[in-house]
C-alpha cells in the first residue's frame, strides 16, 4: 500500500509515519510538507523500513500540485490528513490564514490527489470532537473555528459523493478528543471532564489513534466520523504492546 501523510512534523503525523514505516503491508510512505521530514528517531526499525519514507517538499498548497509532487502521489491508495492549525494555536493567527491551513490546502489537497489515482483512493481527515458539522448550531465556545472546522469535514463528505464512480474516492473524520503520548503533558481532568460533555471517549493514545487511522486505510473505512471509543477500539486491535510509543 502507498499511503500518503501530511502534517508529517507534527504530533500525529510523525505517529502515524513511524507506525506505517513498521508495517510491512505498507510498501511506501509519501510525507508531504514544507521541509524535509525524517524518519520518527523512535524504534523505527530496519534501515529498510526507514527507506519506505519518501519526503516531498510542497511550497503552494492552495494551486495544481507540480510534476515534482505529482510523481509521487500518483496511485497512492489512501491518505492521512493530519495538517491542520490547532485551537490553541489559532488564538495567535488571522482567521483567514486559519482557515487557507485547514480548509483551502485541505480541500485542494484532496482534489489533487484524487485526480492521479485510477483506483479506490481512501481519505482521512483529522478533526477533533469539538468540531460541528451543523452550520446552524449557535455555539458556546470558539464557535468561527469548530464551524469552520465543520466546513471542513462536510466538504470531504461531499466530494466522496460526488466521486463514487468505478473506483471511487472514501472518506472517513477521525474525531478524537484528548490525545496523550509520552513526554506530553497529562490531561487535566476539569479538561478531560468537559471533553466527556461531547458524550464519547475523552482520551486516546497517540498510538491507537494512528494504527487505527493506517487500519483503515488498509482493510477499508467502516463508518464516518470514527469518535474516539472507535479509534480506541480499532487501535487497539491492531497494535501490539511492544508497538506503542514510548
Amino acid at each position: 500500500m502507498k499511503l500518503i501523510v501530511t502534517g508529517a512534523t507534527g504530533l500525529v503525523g510523525s505517529e502515524v509515519i513511524r507506525l506505517a514505516l513498521c508495517n510491512p503491508a505498507i510498501t511506501s510512505v509519501v510525507a508531504i510538507a514544507r521541509k524535509p521530514v525524517l524518519a520518527p528517531a523512535n524504534d523505527v526499525g530496519t534501515e529498510s523500513q526507514t527507506s519506505k519514507l519518501q519526503s516531498v517538499i510542497l511550497e503552494s498548497w492552495t494551486s495544481p500540485y507540480p510534476e515534482s509532487v505529482i510523481r509521487h502521489v500518483k496511485d497512492a491508495d489512501a491518505c492521512i490528513w493530519a495538517l491542520a492549525v490547532t485551537p490553541r494555536q489559532s488564538k495567535d493567527m488571522d482567521f483567514s490564514d486559519v482557515t487557507a491551513i485547514c480548509y483551502d490546502y485541505t480541500i485542494n489537497g484532496l482534489n489533487n490527489m484524487a485526480a492521479h489515482v485510477s483506483k479506490l483512493f481512501r481519505f482521512i481527515y483529522v478533526s477533533g470532537v469539538t468540531v460541528e458539522r451543523d452550520q446552524k448550531k449557535t455555539l458556546p465556545f470558539m464557535s468561527e473555528y469548530r464551524l469552520m472546522r465543520g466546513r471542513v469535514e462536510n466538504a470531504i463528505l461531499d466530494f466522496a459523493k460526488q466521486h463514487d464512480d468505478d473506483h471511487g474516492v472514501e472518506v472517513t473524520v477521525a474525531k478524537p478528543a484528548g490525545i496523550e503520548s509520552p513526554g506530553r503533558d497529562a490531561i487535566a481532568p476539569l479538561f478531560a471532564a468537559m471533553l466527556e460533555t461531547f458524550g464519547h471517549t475523552p482520551i486516546v493514545h497517540l498510538s491507537e489513534l494512528a494504527a487505527a487511522m493506517i487500519e483503515q486505510c488498509q482493510h477499508g473505512i467502516t463508518k464516518d466520523p470514527l469518535w474516539g471509543e472507535d479509534l480506541v477500539e480499532i487501535g487497539q486491535r491492531a497494535l501490539s504492546p511492544e508497538d506503542y510509543l514510548r
